[in-house]
């Protein structure tokens, strides 16, 4: 459970009213584990536990590099307030301004009692990082994400404002204080590889413009979308020599929607007369509006927090994503013409659907023409398949099953004429969704099923034919949830969780630098079950098994790790193709879309 704006006592006050059934997941978001026992029986002297999201590591450069700490801070009572600002000036000790690789560590520790908590890292209001807190234990956490933020090279060469949102309560309850420290290493370019740059493609932006909220209001810099009607909205200027738009947003889900993939049907619920459980179904879709045009959707990974399904689950290994959340890139170019008229413009986002509460913002990612003033073009056309969405529902009490299918398509093209000559560039996102929820036992056993197949296709047409481009992404997200009730005696019951969770990424480009792909599989499997008191998780067991591989053109890397209750179990890596040959999962999963679950 990742929450930013209900206060601890009036959600102790509603978890003790909330039914037993119909919305297990979203009960079970919000359990703390009870940390009593193991604070009167622990060591202090214990170091204390690491936490650590699976994920292949950064391919660095030889060159030592220069770092830089931008902040060091603990995030107490947090909650409510205006985010942590610092004065962020770039190296003046390195000795290049142009840098091959530059990677963002945050690190932190904790101790005591806490619910897990998201937060946010902006420079200039542009997001670099958003993730979530581990939560502590009596004996201390310590958990660092390292992200490569190259993509923010010409952001991160001037001076800005570092500002940070973590929304925390301390009190005598929940004791597990943050404290924080980022740091920004630069590794010097010795080989000048982003000088004399002739195309976009492939190389960082010449200029990255925030479309998020004002720095100085409270709760973060990103739009908090309430309902399907809300809308976060931005106004913005782009340069008049501008040749290329990459817009990347980021997106993450809470409260009524964190567990969104498990929500039962209104249907379902009026039926019930069931008042305090969330609803509108299991599927959202996060829509992107460039001036009242659609550009792209998102439909997101489920991402599950530190604290989400069963909080075992995830010590020391935590969720896919939920330490470094991703961000997903929509080709904006082909509306680029629209907006290159000096004049302001709009980028809206809303979710289709949408509970309380989703944070969305964005950053818009511009190529410039250094030999020239201005530029020009124009969006040639624009097809938005309109969103079809499927339900088949058997409503017998409290027990029920839903079929849920959904599916879209969104295809655009326009060109932009510079001194690199006239380009025209298209983009197509083809999305398919399955559900099937299924409520038993009068809706305290509660199982999900679901598949996202979410694709994109980039062409860039060039003045010559043989320097065309072609990029494509094709990702499968798939989730299997089960959670079962038992009754136990004291006013317990004794909780049973199943989670496989998979992000499965092809990606393969080609164009004037010849042609590349990579290949990503990372799935996990969870079991785990927990005697629950109120709120108050007081035993249990959790067991998490992980199988991570990569390949790219001349790189290999796989881990498979598990581990029960803080224990790791066994952790096997390897990163040499030789040694172990990864199966490549296709190209494009639309080739072999189920029809029916």
């Amino acid at each position: 459970m990742v929450n930013s704006f209900i206060p601890f006592l009036v959600l102790s006050l509603f978890l003790l009213h909330f039914p037993l059934y119909a919305a297990n997941f979203h009960k079970l978001n919000q359990l703390q584990p009870d940390f009593l026992a193991e604070a009167t029986s622990s060591d202090d002297t214990a170091p204390p536990t690491e936490y650590f999201e699976v994920t292949r590591p950064i391919e660095l450069p030889e060159t030592k590099p220069c770092s830089y700490n931008v902040l060091h801070h603990d995030f107490a009572y947090t909650y409510g307030k205006p985010p942590v600002l610092a004065d962020y000036t770039p190296p003046s000790q390195c000795p290049s301004q142009k840098f091959s690789k530059i990677v963002l560590e945050w690190k932190s520790t904790s101790k005591g009692r806490q619910f897990d908590r998201i937060f946010g890292v902006w420079l200039g209001g542009v997001e670099l990082l958003r993730s979530c807190t581990a939560e502590p234990r009596a004996t201390g956490t310590v958990w660092t994400v390292q992200k490569d933020i190259t993509r923010y090279h010409s952001l991160l060469l001037s001076n800005q404002t570092l500002a940070v949102y973590l929304g925390n309560i301390v009190d005598k309850t929940y004791t597990g204080v943050y404290h924080v420290d980022i740091t920004i290493h630069f590794y010097p370019d010795v080989e000048s590889k982003f000088a004399g740059l002739a195309s976009g493609s492939g190389f960082p932006a010449d200029l990255i413009l925030p479309i998020s909220r004002n720095l100085r209001l409270n709760d973060g810099l990103w739009f908090p979308i309430v309902n399907s009607s809300d809308v976060g909205l931005k106004e913005f200027k782009v340069p008049q020599n501008a040749y290329r738009a990459v817009l990347e947003v980021y997106v993450s889900f809470h409260e009524n929607d964190e567990s969104w993939y498990a929500n039962p049907t209104n249907e379902y619920l009026s039926v019930n007369n069931l008042t305090d459980a969330p609803g509108n179904g299991p599927f959202r879709e996060v829509e992107v509006t460039l001036d009242g045009k659609v550009v792209g959707a998102v439909w997101p990974f489920t991402v599950i927090y530190t604290g989400g399904v069963n909080p075992l689950l995830w010590r020391p290994i935590t969720g896919i994503g939920s330490f470094d959340l991703p961000s997903y890139d929509i080709e904006v170019t082909p509306f680029l013409g629209t907006i290159l008229d000096g004049q302001t413009h709009s980028l809206e986002f809303s979710v289709t659907n949408a509970l309380n509460v989703w944070f969305i913002d964005a950053n818009l990612h511009l190529w410039l023409d250094t030999k020239s003033s201005r530029t020009e073009g124009e969006l040639v056309s624009l097809i938005d398949k309109p969103l079809v969405e499927y339900l088949v529902s058997d409503i017998k009490g409290l027990n029920g099953t839903f079929w849920t299918r959904a599916q879209r398509s969104i295809l655009s093209t326009g060109w932009v004429k510079s001194s690199y000559g006239n380009i025209t560039t298209s983009l197509v996102q083809d999305f398919v969704f399955h559900n099937k929820l299924v409520m038993g036992k009068n809706g305290r056993k509660q199982t999900v099923k679901q598949t996202i197949y979410f694709n994109d296709t980039v062409h860039a047409k060039l003045p010559s034919p043989l320097l065309d481009s072609i990029e494509e992404t094709h990702r499968k997200f798939s989730l299997y949830l089960a959670s079962d009730e038992l009754d136990q005696d004291n006013d317990t019951y004794l909780s049973v969780e199943n989670v496989t969770l998979g992000f499965e990424e092809n990606k393969s480009k080609s164009g004037d630098f010849g042609f590349s792909k990579s290949s990503l599989k990372n799935m996990q499997d969870g079991q785990g079950t927990m005697v629950v008191r109120k709120n108050l998780v007081l035993k249990g067991q959790g067991e998490t098994h992980q199988d991570y591989g990569y390949t790219s053109t001349g790189y290999c890397y796989s881990r498979k790790v598990g581990s029960s209750n803080y224990t790791i179990l066994y952790d096997k890596i390897r990163n040499s193709c030789q040694k172990r040959s990864h199966p490549h999962f296709g190209l494009n999963f639309m080739k072999k879309l189920p029809i029916m679950l």
